[in-house]
């Protein structure tokens, strides 16, 4: 039986259209300066090269190197100031600095925000929920499609070994440039996509040298407030071409707060803990003698659930230090009628943002309305079962030690019993946090 759901698509470019409209199409150019091959041959875009390093600084949330000063302020100026200048442009399809946010009250802290316009005058869409991997179809929307006007930069690791800044550099097709585009929906601000190797037309689906270019945006960001995040399809990517997002948001996310239980070390030193007291099960993964070695060890874990057909979502935080590694289910239970109405009323699609504890809401009433518990309510249907949960560290710990060779235990071992619940803010390594469990499948 083939799962589907219906949900509203999230436009992320301006020159996103339906299927049948991008089918009808004719192909002699499109005369929207795009990145397809009507319109690239002889464009320019600015480039980003960034120093690859092998180490984080542990101390300071910024790149371990010399006291050089970059050529311009990653964040401040190219990210988030060719972000305001696209909002002053009128390129984003609503003002998301204008909608309302609050910290809700309780001993939790999820993040809730009101934005009514991210899912108007769109109708639902059929999504398959039950193929994590599905091969890419140019006919349908793809990031090659967006306007260079969208674009922000080039994001490539520096040949000379040193950081680099070109304001107008040529867009090398052979090589597949990797680039930085606005989401013209954004959930806050600053809210942009990273879409590896751009050109090549990568399907939704994580492999080791993009996952390590995303850890490097990170680290090249240098601020713990600035997070990126990826939803795999089944777990609420709607397009189907290989990207990662990333905001800036002021505020620690409940997740980063929660109390973990460290479960393994591997012989690179990466260590793998288990969240507790979290609505939502996962494994947090940090250390390493180098980035490379963290990279490795996640995108792994990822391609072993993509590989199993286990939807997920991933959240770097921490400046590229700590990586919440998130299986999931809702859409599953949304496709097999399992989730109640009240919950689907709501129109929440619980990815990575919203598994992290910011809610994106879309009615008035559900923000007036917004509680911890009502939170919790959401975020558990997201959540493996207990018993699932371990079968699936099971299948993640196997491939990393194919691809480590060993593993090497420590005296935490993994939890076998479920972990009680209880709703009292623990003390972490990293801030404070909440409390909870319960179950889930699959989603899209």
């Amino acid at each position: 039986m083939m799962l589907r759901i219906k949900r509203v698509p999230t436009v992320v470019s301006n020159h996103q259209k339906d299927e049948t409209e991008e089918t009808a199409r004719r192909s002699d150019g499109c005369g929207k300066n795009c990145l397809r091959s009507c319109c690239i041959p002889g464009a320019k875009l600015p480039l980003y090269a960034f120093k690859k390093l092998d180490k984080i600084d542990g101390d300071k949330d910024v790149l371990a190197t010399e006291d050089n000063e970059p050529p311009v302020a990653f964040l401040d100026s190219l990210i988030l100031g060719e972000w305001e200048d696209r909002m002053q442009r009128g390129l984003f399809r609503y003002d998301v600095t204008a909608c309302e946010t609050k910290v809700i009250p309780g001993e939790y802290g999820f993040i809730a925000q009101l934005n009514e316009g991210r899912h108007l005058k769109k109708r639902p869409t059929e999504f398959r929920v039950d193929k994590v991997l599905q091969p890419f179809d140019g006919n349908k929307f793809n990031f090659t499609k967006v306007g260079q006007e969208e674009v922000l930069f080039q994001f490539e690791a520096s040949e000379d070994g040193e950081v680099q800044f070109y304001p107008s550099a040529p867009i090398d097709v052979e090589n597949a440039p990797s680039v930085v585009a606005i989401n013209v929906s954004p959930i806050e601000y600053g809210h942009v996509l990273l879409i590896p190797r751009i050109l090549e037309c990568l399907p939704q689906r994580i492999d080791r040298e993009s996952f390590l270019l995303a850890l490097y945006m990170a680290v090249e960001a240098g601020n713990p407030y600035f997070r990126l995040g990826y939803n795999s399809l089944g777990a609420f990517a709607t397009i189907n071409h290989l990207h990662f997002q990333a905001y800036y948001l002021a505020v620690p996310f409940p997740i980063e707060k929660a109390p973990t239980k460290k479960i393994t070390t591997l012989k690179d030193e990466v260590i793998i803990s288990e969240l507790l007291n979290y609505p939502v099960r996962g494994l947090v993964f940090e250390g390493g003698y180098s980035l490379q070695d963290l990279s490795d060890a996640v995108s792994d874990a990822c391609i072993c659930l993509q590989e199993n057909n286990i939807p997920y979502n991933v959240l770097i935080s921490d400046c590229g230090k700590r990586i919440f590694l998130l299986p999931q289910c809702y859409a599953e239970k949304q496709a097999l009628g399992e989730v109640s109405p009240e919950l689907l009323d709501t129109q929440v699609n619980p990815a990575v943002w919203e598994i992290s504890g910011h809610m994106v809401l879309k009615r008035r009433e559900d923000y007036d309305e917004a509680s911890d518990e009502n939170a919790w309510r959401l975020l558990a249907e997201v959540s493996l079962s207990d018993e699932r949960f371990r079968e699936v560290n099971e299948l993640i710990f196997k491939a990393i030690v194919n691809g480590e060779d060993s593993i090497e235990n420590t005296a935490d071992t993994v939890v076998k019993e479920p972990i009680e619940e209880k709703k009292t803010i623990t003390k972490s390594s990293h801030r404070t946090m909440v409390a909870g469990t319960q179950e889930c499948l699959v989603q899209q």
